[in-house]
């Protein structure tokens, strides 16, 4: 049995000013507008579609080293996270919640790859919540919007 799947709308809707792509849940416009009257099984493609770009940005930046210190320190810091998901997508929570706060990614089971070395973490959330956005824009682009033409 599936859990039910929660809005991922984080109140940073960029949809009611134009965006085809919101920046804040890197849902397209007419999914946030229709969520309410998706079934479960539409809602859960969107979840995994978002899961997907969300972990890869991730791990661009990221490498996850001791899987089960991150999800430790996460339920000790008490920072909401989906256990269901990929656990890129917990470290992204991680970072929301506390980018600027973290000294040392080892105590949390992280380490950053090539290109993120040397980055402040406030750096690594930003571009990952870039690259997100871009996968999300890119797909839209080139898989929804031809069909709205």
């Amino acid at each position: 049995m599936y859990k039910k799947v929660r809005t991922p709308c984080i109140g940073v809707c960029s949809t009611g000013i134009g965006d085809d792509v919101c920046r804040g849940c890197k849902r397209f416009a007419h999914e946030v507008i229709d969520w309410n009257a998706y079934t479960e099984e539409q809602r859960r493609i969107i979840a995994s579609r978002r899961e997907g770009y969300l972990t890869n940005a991730v791990r661009s930046q990221l490498e996850i080293i001791d899987e089960s210190l991150l999800l430790s320190q996460l339920r000790h810091q008490q920072i909401r996270f989906d256990e269901s998901q990929s656990a890129y997508c917990w470290v992204f929570e991680l970072l929301r919640a506390g980018a600027s706060q973290i000294g040392d990614l080892g105590a949390y089971g992280l380490r950053p790859t090539a290109q993120a070395r040397g980055v402040s973490l406030v750096e690594i959330r930003r571009r990952i919540d870039e690259d997100f956005y871009a996968l999300s824009v890119a797909y839209y682009q080139r898989f929804i919007a031809p069909g709205l033409i």
